[in-house]
């Protein structure tokens, strides 16, 4: 990769912005930057090689860090995420059987042989495009914090349980691996907070701000580093690395300036970088000539929200529970072991993204729906005219 290439990755990148401009729309960035890397990569153009392994790593860095910051996000020091936490895994779960159900059939009718595979994919949320919209949608409110938290676990234990589905032999080897990335993240909570009961930490923070170091972001990114690697090493997802260590920073507590920065080098590059490598990476050209794989991704898709929307009957709201449904690393995660391990029919890795890209499409509306209602709600709440701004209240 060339710097005339990440010139025009950047450039591009600057769709999402453009994109989630117009207040009215309620888009997320994440959308127009998903929309630029296809409109340039395997898809489109073919302006950039998403297998570059400069590019991959950069994107790979960058896919750390949203799921450390999507980690930091979750209110986990505060008193109303625990009731969250029992509601959002009792969803999870729900919806886990319910994919057991759908995917069998999907696995059934297409002759596949695949249904582990597709129910945790069914079952799977993505807290690293979820977050984000619920950040830049402004939503909140006890109904978003129980998505949130329902989102949260399911993603976790499906990066858990994809190698079972995926590559059963090796399954105790990413087991091991997962156990070995949590481990090491519950140690650095202790240790973190040792050092923040013993003023360490706010020693350190006073000397950065003044000698204008960037301490803080310093070590945090060579611990996030630390982690992926483990995980790497561990044949596990760095999705694991990045949201466990974001975790144990919100139990431990982020300074604000710290958190400013990583939305600095987060927002403003890296995080770009990765969504439009991720659009690049598609190649939505092999499902032209395969009918039957087309009809599977949309089954996947549709599928997808099948499940998730279906916990409407329990009273979480249906845009919250299409918004749920977004799917992202699992899917990509899926597609590139089961390409490498040769499991995967002709055209069936294409078919999965192609199910993660309909649920990313649909959890856009939802969140753009989700912005909508809850701001008509917290109008009404206070006797005030609708307006479509930002701010939203649940």
């Amino acid at each position: 990769m060339s710097f005339y290439q990440l010139s025009l990755i950047a450039a591009v990148a600057l769709l999402g912005p453009l994109l989630a401009l117009p207040v009215k729309w309620h888009l997320p960035v994440v959308a127009g930057e998903l929309l630029a890397g296809i409109a340039i990569g395997h898809t489109g153009l073919d302006l950039v090689d998403s297998s570059d392994r400069t590019f991959t790593f950069v994107a790979d860095v960058g896919f750390a860090l949203i799921m450390f910051v999507a980690g930091t996000h979750v209110p986990v020091r505060d008193a109303a995420i625990r009731p969250a936490l029992g509601g959002g895994a009792l969803r999870a779960g729900i919806a886990a059987v319910l994919a057991g159900a759908v995917g069998i059939v999907i696995a059934f009718v297409f002759g596949t042989r695949h249904a582990p595979l597709y129910i945790v994919l069914l079952a799977s949320s993505s807290a690293a495009l979820v977050l984000p919209i619920v950040d830049s949608l402004r939503l909140t409110g006890p109904k978003v914090l129980m998505t949130t938290a329902q989102v949260a676990v399911a993603d976790v234990a499906c990066i858990v349980a994809l190698p079972l589905a995926v590559d059963p032999p090796n399954a105790p080897r990413a087991a091991l691996g997962a156990a070995l990335v949590a481990g090491s993240a519950a140690v650095l909570f202790f240790v973190l907070r040792w050092l923040e009961r013993g003023g360490t930490r706010g020693r350190v923070h006073d000397l950065s701000e003044d000698r204008k170091f960037a301490l803080e972001l310093r070590i945090q990114l060579a611990l996030l580093f630390a982690l992926s690697g483990l995980a790497v090493a561990g044949h596990v997802s760095i999705m694991l690395a990045g949201f466990s260590f974001g975790l144990v920073v919100a139990a431990v507590g982020e300074p604000r300036r710290l958190a400013h920065q990583l939305f600095a080098v987060n927002d403003g590059f890296l995080g770009p970088v990765f969504f439009v490598w991720l659009g690049a990476s598609l190649d939505l050209r092999d499902l032209a000539g395969s009918p039957r794989m087309i009809l599977l991704g949309i089954s996947l898709g549709l599928g997808t929200l099948l499940v998730h929307g279906s916990l409407r009957l329990l009273g979480q709201p249906l845009p919250l529970a299409v918004l749920a449904a977004s799917q992202l690393g699992v899917p990509v995660a899926a597609a590139t072991i089961g390409s490498q391990l040769q499991l995967l029919g002709p055209g069936e890795a294409a078919a999965i993204i192609l199910g993660a890209l309909i649920s990313i499409g649909a959890s856009t509306i939802a969140g753009s729906r989700a912005a909508r209602t809850f701001s008509r709600s917290a109008a009404a709440q206070a006797g005030k005219p609708s307006e479509d701004g930002p701010t939203v209240v649940g």
